[in-house]
């Protein structure tokens, strides 16, 4: 039996819900330890939190029940603070004495449409998205390089097709995502040759914020992919997963939409 210590880690920020606990459940099946951070729903964080154990490929005799048990745990930290970020990656490797993995799952929008400039231009919109969407990635990515030089490890983080043509729930939405795409390259530049960074751009997934959609419009989405399918958090999952087993992969960009924008 390997030794607990020689056991890859993952922290996924943003990791409650989502794509994040999708993640959180996919790295678990996979023997991952994981350490699953949230902002505020604490309920739901414990609940995925209760589930992992369940599904880990690790010994059983480390797992234990709440905040603290074996091979899992729950962080809640800001995302939007730099000091609350550097908390997070500290106690992530004070806990488990190492990264293998982050995955910068973080992000925020306020939806505004593609419409009207003048619904574009709330200034303290631009800043909180710029804050969340790009900076930080780039906070995270700091705290946590030291760590994944120890582990050769990788940093993934959720860009978005909005990134990549104007699309989505906002122009600073779209603009900070594309900004976060350069962010991407420039550290697989930097970070190299230890870690690989790379990133998942993906088109409409249906998570909580597409409860705002109706049920025709998410058809219409549907229709429109040459796939005829919509991505799910699970298919998001598998990349992030592949992108954490690559040696030879770092400063790529896949979009996962069905071929909606071809």
């Amino acid at each position: 039996m390997a030794s607990t210590s020689s056991i890859p880690v993952i922290l996924i920020t943003a990791g409650s819900a989502g794509l994040g606990a999708a993640a959180a459940r996919l790295f678990a099946q996979n023997g991952y330890r994981v350490v699953v951070n949230y902002s505020n729903n604490v309920e739901r964080a414990n609940q995925l939190l209760d589930e992992l154990p369940s599904l880990s490929s690790l010994p059983k005799d480390a797992a234990g029940s709440g905040s603290d048990a074996g091979n899992f745990a729950l962080i809640r930290a800001d995302l939007g603070s730099r000091e609350e970020v550097n908390r997070l990656v500290q106690e992530t490797v004070e806990r488990f004495g190492r990264l293998d993995v982050l995955f910068s799952n973080g992000g925020w929008t306020r939806y505004r449409g593609l419409v009207s400039i003048d619904d574009n231009c709330y200034e303290e919109e631009w800043d909180r998205a710029f804050n969340m969407n790009v900076k930080a990635h780039l906070w995270l990515m700091h705290a946590a390089k030291k760590h994944l030089d120890a582990t050769e490890g990788a940093f993934i983080t959720t860009a978005s097709l909005a990134g990549v043509t104007p699309s989505g729930s906002s122009l600073a939405y779209s603009v900070t995502k594309a900004a976060q795409l350069h962010l991407v390259k420039a550290l697989a530049i930097m970070a190299a040759p230890n870690i690989r960074v790379n990133s998942v751009s993906p088109g409409l997934l249906l998570t909580e914020w597409a409860e705002r959609f109706t049920d025709e419009q998410k058809e219409a989405h549907r229709q429109k992919t040459k796939l005829k399918r919509i991505v799910t958090v699970e298919d998001v999952a598998d990349q992030v997963l592949t992108f954490a087993r690559s040696k030879s992969t770092t400063g790529v960009n896949v979009v996962m939409d069905a071929g909606y924008n071809l």
